[in-house]
């Protein structure tokens, strides 16, 4: 990933013209201010070349681009929107099996009043974060930790309100020890049982079973610059061509944009982000992602558990059917 680090600023490559462009009408401006000379005109003209700017850039972006969007150390995490859009946050911990897994959160809150269930992975802010929350990998106890927390929600008729940010599940030896693919297989079959309403979103990268292990759902919705996807391109270059190297080829042909993934029927939604990103209004992002949210609460509200669980079923059925001419 091409990338430029300051004291507080994460560029990715292709941001640097518009961040170098943004620069130059900062340092014009306070020129203009400190000599007292009217430039209004030409801050105008150079504040629309930059927003047209932007609009190119992020209107144009390759799927490997977007991968490097979902995975913006600055991008919004499931505890940024918990503390955005709701009241009342409170975690809970452990999967009563003697593990609490930081990778993988969840507790109760209110949306707009409403009480709900919250879970979804976590990444760190710093190194020393991101090294305790695993780079938001979870371990088989994180997601016999979130089923839990899906059965207590299903108890109390709370809906679920799940968040999916992960590279995929822990793939080290210890969590093969403790049954990674069998945790992740019984959320899968428990999660289509549930009563109440469950709603995902793909809020940065969506990888492998680690995400899915969260995503049964009736309604899967995506931001624009998120993605959601079998394997890590980086992954599926080493296995394909044995070069790890060519991951922008494999980004491109695994179809892992939004775009793609609602031309092909697996997600029902995609969320924009605001110019420039997520990273660049995280209040705006959780305006938009807490307004989708509740129009499907709305709906899938109206619906009886049957019929609920009838359009979870329906979904995941319809995935990787094709005609053949």
């Amino acid at each position: 990933m091409a990338k430029t680090q300051t004291k507080r600023t994460f560029l990715l490559e292709f941001e640097k013209p518009l961040v170098e462009l943004q620069t130059r009408i900062s340092q014009i401006r306070e020129l203009a201010e400190e000599n007292e000379v009217d430039v209004s005109q030409e801050l105008q003209e150079l504040q629309l070349r930059a927003e047209q700017l932007r609009q190119e850039i992020f209107s144009t972006l390759t799927p490997a681009q977007k991968l490097q969007i979902a995975r913006h150390p600055r991008r919004p995490s499931t505890l940024d929107y918990v503390q955005a859009m709701t009241e009342g946050w409170l975690e809970l911990h452990g999967d009563r099996r003697g593990y609490d897994d930081l990778a993988l959160i969840g507790g109760v809150a209110r949306l707009d009043g409403r009480p709900i269930m919250i879970i979804g992975h976590q990444k760190g802010r710093d190194t020393k974060d991101n090294v305790a929350r695993n780079f938001g990998m979870a371990s088989p106890g994180g997601y016999r930790k979130a089923i839990r927390l899906m059965e207590h929600a299903n108890r109390f008729s709370m809906p679920i309100i799940t968040f999916i940010d992960t590279p995929g599940a822990y793939a080290g030896v210890e969590a093969e020890k403790l049954g990674q693919g069998e945790a992740i297989a019984y959320n899968l079959r428990e999660m289509f049982s549930l009563e109440v309403p469950i709603i995902t979103t793909v809020i940065g990268e969506g990888g492998s079973g680690g995400a899915l292990g969260i995503g049964v759902s009736e309604r899967l919705m995506m931001f624009e610059h998120s993605v959601y996807t079998v394997a890590s391109p980086e992954a599926c270059a080493a296995i394909l061509w044995k070069d790890a190297k060519k991951s922008a080829q494999a980004a491109e042909a695994l179809k892992i944009t939004a775009k793609d993934l609602a031309q092909l029927g697996i997600i029902d939604r995609i969320l924009p982000e605001p110019p420039g990103a997520a990273h660049s209004d995280p209040i705006a992002t959780a305006n938009i992602l807490k307004k989708a949210i509740l129009e499907n609460l709305e709906e899938l509200s109206s619906l009886t558990p049957q019929q609920r669980q009838e359009l979870r079923y329906q979904k995941f059925r319809n995935i990787g059917v094709f005609i053949e001419n």
